[in-house]
């Protein structure tokens, strides 16, 4: 461990500040990266009692928060700046502005809990990237840019191979070019047991295609018929969700449940569960089917 004004460390968490390189070392630095500054002179007690306690526990953080040191007697500028009216001073930067500090000297254990608050603020600057890459691409396909939703997917998947949000989202974009086999194929790449709400509307929808009837006009005209004929119905239904026509499936469900919510083992009740699955259990479709099934219930 180093004392104050002796060598940083070869690791480069702990340096020495100026007034020159203040803007690079803390203010940009800490828009990767948590930075703390301890303003100190040579001549300050309290300041050679601190500084090795923080020295410490920043290099016990092991890369979560960096140090940087500075002397008031050679570097007075942002000092004066930061109104430094009594040293220590310590001052937490994160995000390029001062989000935290305290004046004094402090008990090593609340010097230990201030360093490890600090280094809670940062992240994995590339974790944080791919987070706002795959916000995008949820964005883009919410607004039904496929393309670019699909640009962006593959992007965070060419630097992590195995991201599940991604895999659903790119598996979402082709069932909804209608591309369901690539859609499966890319939903299988993720593990079986991940949970991911793209992943399960995805496998929701294709479990929909698997057992849909490919036509709707027998059942249509047994309907026109007969509107108790909840089988007839329930396979429209079927047909209706397999194709993508998750709202009119909807209502076809709902219609059996208002009129026998018991019907064949409450079929009709677990189909539209299926289906909220499929439409995304947040989505409009969903929202709107469960009120409606509520309703239907506990008419």
């Amino acid at each position: 461990m180093s004392l104050i004004g002796e060598t940083k460390p070869a690791d480069d968490l702990i340096k020495e500040g100026t007034d020159a390189g203040f803007m690079a070392d803390v203010i940009e630095a800490s828009k990767t990266q948590p930075v703390i500054v301890d303003f100190w002179a040579p001549w300050c007690g309290p300041c050679r009692q601190l500084g090795p306690s923080i020295e410490k526990h920043v290099l016990a953080a092991k890369g979560k928060v960096k140090l940087v040191k500075i002397d008031i007697d050679k570097h007075p500028a942002y000092a004066g700046q930061m109104r430094v009216q009594s040293i220590p001073a310590v001052f937490a930067f994160a995000g390029g502005k001062p989000v935290d500090g305290f004046m004094g000297a402090l008990p090593d254990s609340q010097v230990k809990d201030f360093v490890d608050r600090v280094g809670a603020l940062g992240g994995d600057p590339e974790a944080e990237s791919l987070d706002a890459i795959l916000a995008l691409a949820a964005e883009s396909l919410e607004l039904g840019d496929l393309g670019g939703a699909a640009q962006a997917y593959a992007e965070v998947l060419q630097a992590d191979p195995e991201n599940v949000k991604a895999l659903g989202g790119l598996a979402r974009v082709y069932l909804a070019g209608g591309d369901a086999e690539r859609a499966g194929e890319i939903a299988a790449m993720a593990p079986a047991d991940a949970k991911n709400a793209d992943l399960d509307s995805v496998r929701a929808a294709l479990a929909l295609a698997a057992e849909a009837p490919s036509e709707t006009a027998e059942f249509e005209q047994r309907l026109a018929k007969d509107e108790g004929d909840h089988e007839a119905r329930f396979e429209l239904a079927k047909a209706l969700a397999g194709t993508g026509r998750l709202d009119e499936a909807v209502d076809q469900l709902i219609t059996i449940i208002e009129r026998d919510r018991a019907w064949n083992d409450e079929a009709a009740r677990k189909q539209l569960l299926t289906v909220f699955e499929a439409a995304g259990l947040m989505s409009e479709t969903a929202k709107r089917g469960r009120r409606r099934l509520s309703a239907a219930l506990f008419a």
